[in-house]
């Protein structure tokens, strides 16, 4: 693609350089060929980038007095989300590579043409694949299980029945979808366990990725959601019912207990725990580590404070707060062990 082009699907403006300029890919500074783009977000960076290989560079208007190394220059309020939306458009599509013969497809399969499948990879009967998609190996489809287009399934992910992703939705290995959550009934009499029924589904919204490893389970007896644009890190767990919105953000180690909601935009980082019937409120931050009882809500609203501030500890409270209360503990600390000094002192001295 030309600079142009980008610029004219981007937005943007080219501050210096030609419309005419080829871009074939996105690169680091240190290693950046003339055909290559490059991003800067501060005046350091923006001055070892037009110094680079780089045949272009997307930058902050204001960021630099005068572009005077005859380099490509195109000025964005956002240059790194400029610079990443340009990579999606530059990045080659791979070609359809059909089904591997090593493919098991059931019947009455719904299987555009222009679907890749990888060796060893199962589609359930009557299941739904839409264009554009890849399959990769070993990748297990369930029955029934509707994927939508220009999706990605990668090695080792398993789709249960009862799961339906939309377009664009990526999905990294060893992920597992649709599982029966974890909902048992006890035996006062007894003790004995016997599992409340888990034959809902669970629903895949437009542009979700899912990292590896990462496991989301069905309903019980109704949906369990995943909004669009929400992106998981590897290793994240959503129990069943829950219903997450859209473009969140989950980190790894996130562990999401059944019957949770957690509103758009919210970011929850590494390690969260959530205890079931909890309400994360539209974009709340959880800091690392925090912890969510049991029914509890949480909101910007509710606790007080602006949007945007994080929330830690357990139970998750504003981090500043957190941080006034361990200063508080440490001063008591010191000063009972100040306070024991003196007394074994003034003991010695009675002796």
């Amino acid at each position: 693609m030309t600079l142009g082009e980008l610029i004219a699907a981007l937005g943007g403006k080219l501050a210096a350089g030609e419309p005419g300029q080829a871009i074939v890919g996105v690169s680091s500074v240190a290693s950046a060929g003339a055909f290559e783009l490059v991003f800067a977000e501060d005046a350091a960076s923006a001055a070892e980038a037009l110094v680079s290989g780089a045949g272009a560079v997307v930058l902050r208007a204001g960021m630099v007095e005068t572009y005077s190394t005859g380099k490509a220059v195109v000025e964005s309020e956002q240059p790194k989300l400029w610079f990443a939306r340009a990579a999606k458009l530059l990045a080659l599509p791979r070609p359809s590579t059909g089904v591997h013969p090593a493919a098991v497809i059931g019947a009455n399969v719904v299987l555009d043409e222009s679907v890749s499948v990888g060796a060893c990879a199962v589609i359930g009967e009557n299941a739904s694949i839409g264009a554009g998609t890849r399959i990769e190996a070993g990748a297990v489809i369930g029955e029934g299980v509707q994927v939508g287009m220009d999706c990605r399934i990668y090695p080792r992910v398993v789709l249960y029945p009862g799961t339906s992703l939309g377009d664009r939705v990526i999905v990294h290995a060893g992920a597992v979808l649709g599982a029966d959550g974890f909902g048992y009934v006890r035996d006062k009499a007894t003790g004995a366990y016997t599992q409340f029924p888990q034959q809902g589904t669970l629903v895949i919204e437009d542009d979700v990725e899912i990292g590896a490893n990462t496991t989301i389970d069905r309903g019980a007896l109704k949906a369990t959601r995943i909004g669009r644009g929400t992106k998981t890190d590897n290793l994240v767990h959503v129990g069943h019912n829950c219903e997450i919105g859209e473009d969140v953000i989950l980190v790894t180690g996130v562990g999401i207990s059944g019957s949770c909601t957690v509103g758009n935009g919210a970011v929850i980082a590494g390690q969260v725990g959530i205890g079931d019937h909890a309400h994360i409120g539209p974009g709340v931050i959880l800091g690392g580590q925090a912890g969510v009882l049991s029914g509890k809500t949480v909101t910007n609203e509710g606790m007080g404070v602006k949007p945007g501030t994080v929330l830690w500890g357990t139970p998750a409270r504003p981090l500043m707060q957190v941080l006034r209360e361990q200063a508080v503990l440490t001063r008591l600390a010191k000063a009972k062990k100040t306070g024991n000094r003196d007394k074994e002192t003034a003991t010695k001295d009675q002796e």
